[in-house]
């Protein structure tokens, strides 16, 4: 079965949709997948401390499925991360190439398993789903790394999960449900992304 490349991007956010197991739950019981983004983790863009003087920027982002580069998914997301990060009011300006005395600003996106105990350690969850059905979680880690002409790189780490049911009829707690995967992965980044950028943000050796 051929699958379409818009559906290709999708596919590659995520493994819970193209899971088999998950794919025949969702046959036998004739439901549909759900996708939560979890609430543990919030939009923090209002709580920026923006420098009194910004500096411009060079802005690399990469996307990664368990430490992998996904270039579908960097592909896809780019354009919504550089607008992000532009609108911060974090920095004078926002480019894509290098120049003398602009500083460098690396964030990376990976996407983990959260069945893995290496990398599930550390992921805050608060879902409680009841024994019909089955559930799913992914988790994201967001590093963000500032680099200025001089000085010590500063590094700062968010995480974000998104949960996927298939024929759960319990309510889950603590997560908004998303209209679709897209949705889902749409906030899960803003959300993921601005909670690091706020840690950087109040840092005394950025301001």
């Amino acid at each position: 079965m051929s699958i379409s490349p818009g559906a290709s991007v999708r596919l590659s956010f995520t493994r819970l949709i193209a899971a088999a197991a998950a794919a025949a739950v969702l046959v036998l019981t004739g439901g549909c997948a759900s996708h939560y983004v979890d609430a543990a983790t919030r939009d923090r863009t209002a709580e920026f401390q923006r420098p009194a003087s910004p500096a411009p920027v060079q802005l690399v982002f990469q996307f990664e499925t368990k430490g992998a580069a996904n270039s579908r998914a960097t592909d896809h997301l780019k354009p919504r991360v550089s607008e992000q990060v532009k609108s911060s009011g974090l920095f004078s300006s926002v480019q894509d190439t290098a120049a003398p005395g602009v500083a460098l600003l690396s964030v990376t996106i990976n996407n983990v398993p959260m069945n893995d105990d290496a990398f599930s350690k550390g992921f805050v969850t608060g879902l409680t789903f009841g024994l019909a059905g089955s559930q799913v979680s992914d988790g994201y880690v967001c590093t963000v790394k500032y680099m200025p002409g001089s000085g010590e790189p500063i590094v700062k780490t968010a995480r974000h999960v998104i949960h996927t049911t298939v024929g759960a009829s319990a309510s889950p707690g603590n997560a908004v449900k998303a209209k679709n995967i897209e949705e889902a992965v749409t906030l899960m980044t803003k959300q993921l992304l601005s909670t690091a950028l706020n840690d950087l943000s109040h840092d005394p050796a950025f301001r």
